[in-house]
């Protein structure tokens, strides 16, 4: 079904301040907070790497779930777990595929993260000087995380990172283009007033339309 594109400034404007009105991003509206420390940060990194994963985007939120109310809320604690009880989390969380190379993927992040910034991604930014570009290229040298894995993460983490915005992953942009509120990062952290917290809200919002089809909803007059 096509979607009719919104055209007026204002009209745009007032479309994106209610997607960013209930002032949390994608990984909060289900259930995982983005704060500036070690353990929040983590899950959000994992979740990430989930979500990457082809599939149904709720399978990853429950893998990444099962993750953390296992115990395995930071890189430190799931460093230690086994690589077996990751499978069976894993699995009962309703992953698909491969699940025992996702849990080795895991496992072998964790612990990177653990050896190279002792468990905390804040370390992380501080070693790349809070360079934007130094620290994607950080975060892709860790075990499973690629561009789209940073992209998902960043796209979290803007609101607390803020040197990286404006950040915009393709679900996003899909969205946003099909709403007509502007075809890249730059033209969402516009209307977003180029506060970066706003823009994470506004692009979580964005994306969690895109996954759920949520168009004719959005669109509706309220």
């Amino acid at each position: 079904m096509t979607t009719s594109l919104i055209t007026s400034v204002e009209d745009r404007k007032r479309l994106a301040r209610r997607l960013a009105g209930t002032g949390r991003g994608f990984a909060e509206q289900y259930g995982f907070r983005v704060t500036n420390n070690p353990a929040s940060l983590f899950q959000v990194l994992y979740l990430s790497v989930l979500l990457a994963r082809r599939g149904d985007f709720r399978r990853a939120l429950d893998g990444a779930r099962a993750l953390r109310d296992e115990g395995w809320d930071s890189a430190a604690r799931l460093a230690r777990s086994l690589h077996e009880d990751r499978v069976r989390v894993l699995r009962a969380s309703g992953q698909r595929g491969d699940v025992a190379a996702v849990a080795d993927v895991l496992g072998d992040l964790a612990r990177t993260v653990v050896e190279r910034y002792r468990g905390d991604l804040r370390r992380l930014r501080a070693v790349a000087h809070h360079d934007p570009v130094r620290e994607r290229a950080l975060l892709t040298e860790l075990p499973g995380v690629d561009e789209q894995v940073v992209e998902l993460f960043l796209r979290e983490a803007q609101a607390l990172w803020r040197e990286v915005a404006p950040v915009a992953d393709r679900r996003a942009l899909a969205a946003a283009r099909r709403l007509g509120l502007g075809r890249s990062a730059d033209d969402l952290a516009g209307l977003a007033s180029g506060e970066s917290e706003q823009l994470a809200w506004l692009v979580g919002a964005l994306a969690r339309v895109d996954l759920e089809h949520r168009y004719a909803e959005v669109t509706r007059r309220p």
